[in-house]
This record gives C-alpha cells, structure tokens and sequence, in this order.
C-alpha cells in the first residue's frame, strides 16, 4: 500500500484526480465524505449499492451482471466510486488514481449505522437502490463491529495485489475528513 500522508498531500492528488475510490466500514462516513467530494468537483458519483449490488427488495444482483456493470463503469473516464467490496478490487484498483480510506473506529461507526437507520426509517437513502429501505439488525451490527478484524485484511490483500501503485490517503477521524474537505474548498 502507498499510504499517503500528511492530510494535505492527499488533497492535493485528489484535487487533480479523474477517478475515485472511497471505502471503509458502514456508517463510517464514506458516503457522506464521497458527496462532500463530489460538490467540491465535478466527478460523477457512484454508489456500489445503488448501481451494482441491490435490486428492489432488498434483493442481491447476479455476480456476472453486477462486475459487467462496474467493469463498463470504470472504464469510463471519470468517477468516484462509493464502496469498498474487495471482490472487485482486480477491476476498480488498475483504474483508480487514489483511494481514500475511511477507518474511523468501530464504536463510530455502530453509532453512524443506527444514527442513519434513525433517520432514513422505512426509506431508501440516496446512495441505496431504491425499494431498499433503511434497515439495521444485529446481523449488521456485528458485521460492522467485526469489520476491521475480518474484511481490512482482505482490504489490504486486495490494495497489495491490484493497486500497489495507487496512493492511498486513510482517514481515521471526522477531524481528518474536515480537514480534507476544508483542504479542497468551498462546494461548487
């Protein structure tokens, strides 16, 4: 992994990067972070759950179509890309000209996933497929707890075999988010 540090070296690539990949843990604040980007640039925003991952009702996209919908999508010229799923890192990774981890603690992001279940109850949020209503079971909960120990490993396997090139900024407090936003300017 090329990590990328101080907070300011990765605003400067990002301010002249065409395409994105913004991941982490749920509720850690990847989507809100994405659409604060995307308001400060002009780079088309991509959600992995709304556009590749579910259907209506909460329903899992066949395999085949959802990596021939992210392979015609990184292809094109210019993106930023929502979601972490390694499983496609071997299409998205040789695209990418920057990632920026969000890797805020556990217990932060269980509180941003109940916090986002309180607000969008019984409704699709903007960056979930629509009939998807926001929905959080202790499934979930434990799925974000474990995150760090289970899927980071993957995360970083996945960075070493298909971006071992790419810089990589982590965030791991809002206090960093802040920064990077600040870093970048106004919103358009």
């Amino acid at each position: 992994m090329k990590e990328l540090k101080p907070i300011d070296e990765g605003a400067t690539r990002l301010k002249i990067a065409d395409r994105i990949l913004i991941m982490g843990c749920s509720g850690g604040g990847k989507s809100t972070l994405a659409q604060q980007i995307v308001a400060r640039t002009d780079l088309p925003y991509i959600s992995m759950d709304r556009e590749f991952f579910w259907l209506p009702g909460w329903v899992k996209r066949d395999r085949a179509e959802e990596r021939a919908l992210i392979a015609a999508k990184v292809a094109e010229d210019r993106w930023l890309i929502d979601g972490t799923g390694p499983s496609s890192f071997d299409l998205r990774l040789p695209r990418t000209q920057l990632v920026l981890w969000v890797r805020m603690p556990r217990w932060l992001c269980v509180w941003g996933a109940l916090s986002r279940a309180l607000r969008w109850v019984g409704r699709s949020r903007p960056d979930m497929a629509p009939g998807c209503p926001e929905r959080i079971d202790w499934e979930f909960l434990r799925y974000i707890w474990d995150w760090e120990r289970k899927l980071a490993p993957k995360v970083l396997a996945g960075l070493a075999q298909h971006g071992a090139d790419v810089p990589v900024l982590q965030l791991k407090s809002r206090g960093e988010m802040r920064q990077l936003l600040d870093l970048l300017g106004r919103p358009a």
